[in-house]
């Protein structure tokens, strides 16, 4: 070893010793006749000394280094004297005096400060990614999803879960995202795809009677990315036979809660995870994975919004909309300006416009305030008793501002949730220390596409009806319930399940309401289909984001700052230029004719 010791290791412990370290030079300062340099590896920091009455040629070296050269010293561990102790550092009561160096390698002059966590344009991040990741942010992120992995992998296998590794290339099954898909050479013209998820895999796996298996895997989704999004990432898979749903959440709940325990002891949680309906989510929050450290829940507000002398209101309750607001506390100062920028916003999810009901600071109970008090762009339509009772539904209190939306119901709900999330990001309403769990259950089966005047999944086609729904899937597959859950956190989904269908006859009625043909399932879906028939166990499972977790716990707002090599948000790799061109001859190998647009590109 080049080394003997860790740079962060160094401590008073071993004042005396002699040791070799190697390492990245930090920083350095030049104070004349001594040369200081902080001296970095992935244990940590420490202060190395060149002293000329220590090793001359050392002293003549040192003059020379700069910021990440590659070095390697020998020298004692000394006390540092009771004025130059830095109790900010984890090395700071001690020091090295050089008696030998090796400069290893030179560097060029970084393209950005490794020194200081200073705003660097993401590209350029992304380009020199190598010197990227030796920043303290990139470092900490990554032996933080290490631990986490490795926690999770200790605690499965404590639970009899056999960690199994499924294919990379599969069959194309498009379900929602696109594929990625890769051509066979032996094959011309016929092609492999990159996994969505182990899906199907993990069913099969369930047949095949290993009863408890995990994977740590990688998926892909060739989809638009997002900041918690990537054309590839890592969830953690797990599925389990003989269980039913309780069985799932709770011992998804177990380990979360204890993951956090012992790896995040500083964060705060709730125990034990709420559970919420997507019904009762959509109805308090407008979405289905509310940020739950803050309160602010939706009202339904139609029935007193009929009875003012707004036209609007009434012609969408007539219309079959909704009428539906929520109090933000302490905002009624609002100005015009802060109001139309939230106004903005919602348009920005489709809603047509805002309502905005200020209550200014008033003694006593606010059935006792006056219009004057009211700061409202729709005033002149209201009446103290409208006011009154939009306080009242909303649990708006003095000082308070309520916000308004009128529509349809999906669009309503979806822009009053993601202004409720942008209202308490705004106003840092959440405690950031705090990581709120919470299930969401009961997801409808199916959600209907007005575009394509079609069924989709809500979550996948695998997803097993509720007891006492199947019927519907003949008569009306809107009102089927599914047993499927999604566990969310701050604002967050992080892990989405189901109990999984495991008849043949179920999963080929789910299909037709789906609307695939008869020939699209045996194309597409024969192998499990199949499986179903040689002794499938019920089964079900779920799958966490592992890129999001760790995002969230670090207190990231991307999950690319969590993965060693991520893509941009235009999913490409400016660190090898990927995606690039290829060679003619691989082309000519895969039988593969560039069209002229693509050439033009």
């Amino acid at each position: 070893m080049l080394k003997n010791v860790g740079c962060g290791e160094l401590n008073l412990d071993r004042v005396g010793e002699t040791v070799t370290l190697a390492g990245w030079v930090h920083r350095r300062r030049d104070h004349g006749n001594l040369v200081f340099i902080d001296v970095r590896d992935r244990s940590g920091i420490v202060q190395i000394v060149f002293d000329p009455d220590i090793d001359k040629n050392s002293h003549e070296v040192s003059e020379s280094l700069r910021n990440e050269w590659v070095i390697q010293v020998e020298g004692e561990v000394i006390a540092r004297s009771e004025g130059t102790i830095n109790p900010d550092l984890q090395t700071g009561y001690v020091e090295l005096h050089v008696s030998r160096i090796v400069v290893l390698n030179e560097s060029l002059t970084p393209p950005f400060y490794v020194n200081e966590e200073s705003e660097v344009d993401e590209n350029v991040r992304l380009k020199y990614r190598y010197v990227d990741l030796r920043r303290e942010s990139m470092k900490n992120a990554l032996i933080v999803r290490h631990r986490v992995v490795k926690f999770i992998r200790d605690f499965l296998d404590n639970k009899d879960f056999i960690e199994v590794e499924t294919p990379i290339l599969i069959k194309s099954t498009p379900e929602g995202a696109r594929d990625h898909i890769v051509p066979s050479r032996l094959y011309p013209g016929q092609f492999f795809a990159l996994p969505q998820s182990p899906q199907q895999l993990k069913q099969l796996l369930m047949v095949g009677g290993l009863e408890r298996y995990f994977q740590i895997a990688r998926c892909f989704r060739d989809e638009d990315s997002r900041s918690d999004r990537q054309p590839e990432f890592t969830q953690l898979d797990l599925e389990m036979s003989f269980v039913n749903e309780e069985d799932v959440l709770s011992l998804t709940e177990e380990l979360f809660i204890s993951m956090m325990k012992q790896l995040f002891p500083e964060k705060d949680i709730v125990c034990p995870f709420p559970r919420i309906t997507y019904h009762d989510a959509i109805r308090d929050y407008g979405i289905d994975k509310p940020d739950l450290r803050y309160d602010m829940k939706l009202s339904e507000l139609s029935d007193i919004a009929v009875n003012t002398e707004f036209k609007v209101f009434r012609n969408v309750v007539e219309g079959g909309g909704i009428v539906k607001g929520f109090a933000v506390p302490g905002c009624s100062d609002y100005t015009r300006g802060q109001i139309d920028d939230l106004t903005d916003f919602v348009k920005g999810m489709g809603a047509s416009g805002l309502i905005s009901v200020g209550i200014k600071y008033v003694d006593g109970d606010l059935s006792t305030i006056d219009m004057a008090e009211v700061k409202s762009n729709i005033a002149r339509f209201l009446s103290v008793e409208n006011v009154a009772d939009f306080a009242r539904k909303t649990r708006a209190k003095s000082g308070d501002l309520i916000l308004i939306i009128a529509g349809d119901s999906k669009t309503t709900n979806q822009a009053l949730g993601s202004l409720r999330h942008h209202l308490g990001e705004t106003l840092n309403l959440a405690n950031p220390n705090m990581m709120h769990f919470a299930f969401v259950t009961d997801f409808p089966l199916f959600e209907w596409n007005e575009d394509d005047s079609r069924w989709d999944a809500t979550h996948h086609a695998f997803c097993m009806p509720k007891d006492g729904y199947l019927d519907y899937l003949d008569k009306d597959p809107g009102k089927i319930i599914a047993q499927s859950y999604d566990l969310i956190c701050n604002g967050l989904e992080m892990a989405s399940g189901s109990i999984r269908v495991h008849q043949r006859s179920i999963q080929e009625k789910i299909f037709e309401a789906l609307g695939y043909s008869k020939d699209d399932v045996a194309e597409r879906f024969a192998q499990i289909l199949d499986a179903f028939e040689y002794g499938a166990p019920p089964h079900g499972g779920i799958a966490p984001g592992i890129d999001r977790l760790v995002m969230v716990l670090l207190g990231r707002t991307s999950i690319r700052d969590v993965i060693a090599f991520p893509k941009t948000q235009s999913q490409q790799d400016p660190l090898f230029g990927a995606p690039s061109v290829v060679e003619q001859a691989q082309l000519d190998e895969l039988n593969i004719v560039l069209t002229q647009t693509e050439l033009d590109r």
